[in-house]
């Protein structure tokens, strides 16, 4: 079992930047990938950044690409999400999930988190 709690959310100009970090908790965490990924209103839960267990692999949305960057502490249990130039249509409540499958699908993720907000203005 993992347990995971989000933080760093919050309002950003556009341009901004902000760090958005995942609290695990487990004995196993360093044995799981992670995920980051978002919903904005009236829209799926996409894909944003993943992250493979031993931090060796990433892989990031298009969207994203450039200007986000994922990472983990495994001394900590903490994933982060570097985001920087943010835009207005990064909007969103951001959630971090864990699993034993390295993937960009969110149906294959088991454990979540609660989610943060975050709002980009114009």
């Amino acid at each position: 079992q993992v347990q995971l709690v989000e933080s760093g959310g919050g309002l950003v100009q556009a341009g901004g930047s902000l760090r958005l970090s995942c609290a695990a908790s487990g004995r196993t965490f360093g044995s799981y990938n992670m995920g980051w990924f978002r919903q904005a209103p009236g829209k799926e839960r996409e894909f944003v950044a993943t992250i493979s267990w031993n931090g060796a692999m990433t892989n990031y949305a298009d969207s994203v690409k450039g200007r986000f960057t994922i990472s983990r502490d495994k001394a900590k249990n903490v994933v982060y999400l570097r985001m920087n130039s943010l835009k207005p249509e990064d909007t969103a409540v951001y959630y971090c999930a864990a699993d034993g499958v390295y993937s960009v699908r969110p149906n294959e993720y088991d454990y979540w988190g609660q989610g943060t907000q975050v709002t980009v203005s114009s």
